[in-house]
């Protein structure tokens, strides 16, 4: 079992430590909202006052943050991991950041004597509290086998695709499906809510044909009681889907139907609901069509 600071314990990060704590390790958390250690305290591990407290005795260092400047901020910045972690740590970015960003930041730890991957997830919410997440990894080979035990805590699908930077190039073809996904249930659950059917039974068989998916699982029912607290914030979707647009523009990839969903995200957002889960796209079609959210 291994020593693990855990940097970052929110929707996501939270039930992951957890997990990573039920399964023998032992956890150190730290979060800029320190009440935020609570769940992690109550399964056995313990919190920090800062990063540097979590880290200087930590084996492996987890880091599950926004975005790319709260990765940079936690790893090279002042009292951050870099400074303060022991010499060949094994540092595991499980956020969703910029591919070039990631493969810098790589390349810098490797620099200082620390091995790293970066291992953006997918599954949402619920994925984290189930230990069920996709996982999606760049890296040197040796440091994706001995972080595997570390990432088989928390993920039930994990997979190595590449060099450092690769997790997150997947992650970013990733939310461009799952955005995709979100929208088109969207358009339909409208679609259909318009000719008034029974919208109970047409997602039961939509769901048992090709139609059928993960998103359909987990998000049809939220849509249909406008339910749409966070299991994945509008605001993180449309940091990813710019991620997305960004690097395929970088390597001359036409992505028309991505720059379009991004558009969607995007509409939704500045219209207030940034806050709110990805499936409050469903908002934004309700909008388009002349109709008040509800």
């Amino acid at each position: 079992m291994s020593t693990i600071a855990f940097i970052g314990l929110g929707i996501m990060g939270s039930p992951m430590a957890v997990n990573l704590a039920k399964a023998g390790h032992q956890v150190i958390g730290y979060n800029r909202s320190p009440k935020r250690t609570a769940p992690l305290v109550e399964a056995g591990g313990s919190p920090a006052e800062s990063i540097s407290a979590a880290v200087k005795d930590a084996d492996v260092i987890a880091v599950m943050v926004p975005d790319s400047p709260d990765v940079e901020e936690v790893l090279v910045g002042e009292g951050g991991v870099f400074d303060n972690a022991r010499d060949d740590a094994l540092i595991i970015d499980f956020s969703s950041i910029r591919p070039d960003v990631s493969a810098a930041l790589a390349k810098e730890a490797k620099r200082r004597g620390f091995r790293i991957i970066d291992a953006p997830v997918s599954g949402g919410e619920t994925g984290a509290i189930n230990a069920s997440l996709s996982i999606m990894v760049g890296g040197d080979v040796a440091d994706f086998d001995s972080a595997k035990p570390i990432l088989d805590a928390v993920g039930k699908t994990v997979v190595h695709v590449g060099s450092n930077g690769s997790g997150q190039t997947v992650k970013a073809a990733n939310q461009l499906i799952v955005a995709g996904n979100i929208q088109l249930l969207a358009e339909a659950l409208v679609f259909l809510e318009a000719y008034r059917v029974d919208t109970d039974a047409a997602i039961k068989v939509l769901g048992g044909g090709l139609a059928g998916s993960t998103v359909l699982n987990q998000k049809a029912q939220m849509m249909l009681d406008r339910q749409f607290n966070p299991g994945f914030r509008i605001d993180l979707h449309h940091k990813d889907l710019g991620i997305f647009t960004s690097a395929s523009r970088e390597v001359g990839v036409v992505t028309p139907l991505g720059a379009a969903l991004a558009q969607l995200m995007a509409s939704v957002r500045e219209n207030g609901d940034g806050g709110l889960d990805h499936s409050a796209l469903l908002r934004g079609v309700e909008r388009m069509s002349g109709r008040s959210p509800r």
